[in-house]
């Protein structure tokens, strides 16, 4: 159904095969370019010299199982993705703004802060600081924009406005915005730097409208089992159903914190979102940074194989598509690959396709033994 969000020939991983950078080897192993409808640009070589196709070609055994997961909720955001892979299926899509957030709201926002607000609409995150920062930097006043995801992020310059009154506005905010104006996400964004040299900072928080029901996370809570969570994975859940969690500041971050929660004795789920590939990649279009970013990952993969225990299953999804060749910078509606890997999985299982991101929710669900 991308025809219907405008993202018809949408194919995040075909434009990152384009790369001479794309190499995952260790992902062919686990059956990655088996999957249902993969497509693959193998010609050319790749950064090595090496023909693309040597790492990336579909492989003849590999070790685990594989699908094809088709979204069926109406929506192709942050929020709407993981709330179905943790097994909520949104009939509506949550609100969006492209013309920008109504004079009420801004009003709202302006009495709550006793702020100014700057833009008020859709912008590219690092040109709206670049575009409004002289001005916020001599008034103060607040740089709120949107994009085409259902957000509200607000903008300040450290020095003009500490992180913790920031999150401090963004928390009376997001406790405005409810129903109609139910926003995912309301989202700070600090920046520093000089005029012309705005940059954002790793203090970004995004503060998410609770799910509108109980997830895997909370029937995994409610029979004993720890919910562990790396990256935004907290903040996306406004915290509901986690019981430990650490923030990330990068892919590598990610990973690194990923391989400590492994050394942690725990019975349950450990649920990571390695956040570069959308945020830094995706929106951007940076083709070659992607691809670099997915290689990276797959050279890591293999300090998360060998730290894996005998009762273990490991699992690698996405909750949407960002094809850094597409038109635009938003989220690109696609089918997404499932991955599982552990001595539980039977190797060369190949499952097709798949009707909703929940079937991640349910095979978590059906080995823990949870109706």
């Amino acid at each position: 159904d991308a025809k219907d969000f405008g993202d018809e020939g949408a194919n995040t991983l075909l434009s990152c095969s384009k790369s001479p950078y794309f190499a995952m080897p260790n992902m062919r192993n686990l059956g990655y370019f088996n999957i249902e409808g993969m497509e693959l640009d193998l010609t050319g070589e790749n950064s090595l010299g090496e023909e693309k196709s040597k790492a990336n070609s579909k492989a003849d055994s590999f070790k685990g199982a594989v699908c094809r997961l088709r979204e069926a909720s109406a929506g192709k955001d942050t929020t709407i993705g993981h709330w179905e892979i943790a097994g909520i299926n949104s009939d509506k899509p949550l609100p969006t703004y492209p013309n920008g957030f109504p004079d009420d709201i801004i009003r709202d926002i302006k009495g709550i802060t006793c702020r100014g607000v700057l833009c008020n609409k859709p912008y590219s995150g690092t040109e709206v600081i670049n575009d409004y920062g002289d001005e916020h930097m001599r008034t103060g006043d607040l740089i709120v924009y949107t994009s085409a995801d259902s957000v509200l992020q607000i903008a300040a310059h450290e020095d003009k406005v500490p992180v913790d009154k920031l999150y401090s506005y963004c928390e009376k905010v997001r406790e405005l915005l409810q129903g109609e104006h139910g926003v995912g996400r309301v989202i700070a964004r600090p920046f520093i730097g000089t005029s012309g040299k705005y940059v954002r900072t790793s203090n970004r928080h995004d503060f998410s409208i609770k799910p509108p029901k109980n997830t895997m996370l909370d029937k995994l809570q409610d029979k004993g089992y720890e919910t562990l969570a790396v990256g935004k994975i907290f903040d996306i859940f406004a915290g509901q159903g986690i019981s430990d969690y650490v923030r990330t500041t990068s892919n590598e971050d990610g990973i690194n914190k990923t391989l400590e929660m492994m050394d942690r004795e725990f019975e349950g789920l450990c649920f990571i979102n390695l956040v570069d590939y959308d945020m830094i990649y995706g929106h951007r279009r940076d083709r070659d940074g992607y691809a670099k970013a997915l290689s990276y990952f797959d050279e890591r993969l293999p300090e998360i194989l060998g730290k894996m225990q005998d009762e273990d299953i490991l699992m690698i999804t996405a909750d949407h598509g960002c094809d850094p060749d597409f038109k635009g910078t938003d989220h690109t509606r696609e089918c997404v690959p499932f991955l599982m890997y552990g001595n539980p999985i039977p190797s060369n299982t190949n499952l097709g396709t798949k009707d909703s991101f929940t079937y991640v929710a349910d095979t978590v669900l059906e080995y823990f033994d949870i109706v």
